[in-house]
């Protein structure tokens, strides 16, 4: 067991499980910070067999709590390997509530973490939907004196910050966005600010206030499918404006942009227990695809 890491090589590692599997073993999250380094108490913990790379996962501390994600290379499962990884982690952890991902909800998965005393706590639906019956041209009719422009890089950073903490105050992992966290997107090669959809009463410069947001993301080929995949990436309205359907106007609008970029599929990510929003991404033709269960372990 070791903390010295091969970026490329547990990027690699990633790939070959996610192939195996058709789901991606670690949250966009975990990604960033396995290659960019990521808050005090955190730690990246990769497993060998001989000289080679069999298992990877990140632990992360989040007030009282800690977090984890684990992988292991296809080729070496069922040979203790995720245990021991899951082991380290339960270690790492101390006599601190410890929640770890299973991206897919695969018996595998749900097997190990039985196994050492965790629970089912969370569970986040992956939805879709195809793109071909979108409206291509959406005019949706706004709210008085709002209109939609893109984001503007080193410009609306702080403006989106201060409503995607409002919008998702009650999220927990959301919610808490920084910079720093915005910034790294940014500098993805996905990022494309002519799909970050901003919503504005009043002119930006000259007072104006930003009321909602929809940020679409596309997923290259081979990443959440064979062929590219669009994703409602974070679709945020300030909740002193809840009722007016800004929602809805900016994902018409996003939706319509992801099908101008030739796309054939587009997938959203929401928690199972919010049964309007569920219903209401069911109602706009979206359908259940995959899950990702977050599993509890209480603290000694």
């Amino acid at each position: 067991m070791s903390t010295d890491i091969d970026v490329p090589g547990v990027l690699a590692l990633l790939r070959a499980a996610s192939t195996a599997d058709g789901v991606r073993p670690l949250s966009e999250e975990a990604e960033l910070r396995l290659q960019h380094g990521g808050p005090a108490g955190g730690e990246d913990v990769v497993l060998h067999d001989g000289g080679t790379l069999v298992g990877y996962a990140r632990y992360d501390t989040d007030g009282d709590d800690g977090s984890a994600e684990l992988v292991v290379h296809p080729s070496f499962r069922r040979r203790g390997f995720g245990g021991a990884l899951l082991d380290r982690v339960v270690e790492l952890a101390g006599a601190r509530v410890l929640h770890v991902w299973a991206h897919g909800d695969l018996p595998g998965s749900a097997e190990l973490l039985r196994s050492r005393g965790f629970s089912r706590h969370r569970v986040l639906l992956q939805m879709r939907r195809d793109l071909a019956g979108v409206d291509p041209d959406p005019r949706p009719e706004l709210p008085d004196g709002v209109r939609v422009q893109p984001f503007r890089p080193g410009i609306d950073e702080q403006a989106w910050l201060r409503v995607n903490a409002r919008a998702f105050a009650a999220h927990p992992e959301q919610g808490a966005w920084t910079p720093e966290d915005l910034h790294l997107r940014e500098a993805e090669p996905w990022f494309d600010a002519s799909g970050f959809l901003m919503a504005w009463r009043g002119e930006p410069d000259r007072g104006g206030r930003l009321l909602g947001s929809h940020w679409t993301k596309v997923h290259p080929p081979g990443d959440a499918a064979q062929d590219a995949v669009g994703e409602v990436y974070v679709l945020g309205i300030d909740p002193e404006v809840q009722g007016m359907r800004l929602g809805r106007a900016l994902t018409e609008l996003g939706l319509a942009h992801l099908r101008a970029r030739g796309l054939g599929q587009v997938l959203l990510y929401v928690e199972e227990d919010n049964e309007a929003a569920v219903r209401l991404y069911e109602g706009r033709g979206f359908r259940r695809f995959a899950v990702d269960v977050s599993w509890r372990r209480d603290g000694r």
